[in-house]
C-alpha cells in the first residue's frame, strides 16, 4: 500500500467510452480512485453499486470515483450499461498503474496462480497527495467508509 501523504502515481487511461482519463483531470478537488479485480463479478458488481447508490452523497462532498481493472474496454463498457454506472470506469490491461498503486501481484484463487488487481482503494487529495488508504475492502460497505472518513478530513 502507498503510505498517505505520499504523491499519488500519476496516471492516464482509457475510460469505458475509450475516452483518456488522467489524475490531471482532477487537480483541485479529491477524487476516490478504487482498483478491483473483474468487471460483472459478485464483488466487484456490489462495490461499483455501492458506490453508484452514494452518487450524490458523493458529488454534494465534492469527490469524484473512479475505478480501475485490468478488463478491456469494451468490457467495462459493457458493465458500466448494464449496472447504469455514473463514473469512469479505466482500463489497465497491463496493471501498470495498478502496480504503481501498489495493488497489482501474484493472486491465488481456486489452485491456479496469476497476476490481478488487488481490491485497494485510495483517496487523493486537491494537492495530488494520498490521504486516506484501504487495503482488501470490504465492497458492501466500502462507499460509505469513504464517505465518513472523507467528511472527517
Amino acid at each position: 500500500m502507498l503510505d498517505v501523504g505520499t504523491d499519488a502515481p500519476e496516471f492516464s487511461l482509457p475510460d469505458q467510452r475509450g475516452e483518456t482519463v488522467s489524475l490531471d483531470d482532477f487537480d483541485g478537488e479529491y477524487v476516490v480512485v478504487y482498483f478491483y479485480p473483474r468487471a460483472d463479478t459478485p464483488g466487484c458488481t456490489t462495490e461499483a453499486c455501492s458506490f453508484r447508490d452514494n452518487w450524490d452523497a458523493f458529488a454534494d462532498a465534492g469527490v469524484s470515483v473512479v475505478g480501475v481493472s485490468d478488463d478491456p474496454v469494451d468490457d467495462l463498457d459493457a458493465f458500466a450499461a448494464e449496472y447504469d454506472l455514473p463514473f469512469p470506469l479505466l482500463s489497465d490491461e497491463d496493471g501498470e498503474v495498478a502496480a504503481a498503486y501498489d495493488s497489482y501481484g501474484e493472486k491465488n484463487m481456486f489452485g491456479n496462480t496469476f497476476d490481478g488487481v488487488f481490491r485497494n482503494t485510495y483517496v487523493v487529495g486537491p494537492d495530488g497527495d494520498v490521504v486516506l488508504a484501504y487495503e482488501g475492502v470490504d465492497p458492501e460497505e466500502h462507499a460509505e467508509e469513504i464517505l465518513s472518513d472523507v467528511r472527517e478530513l
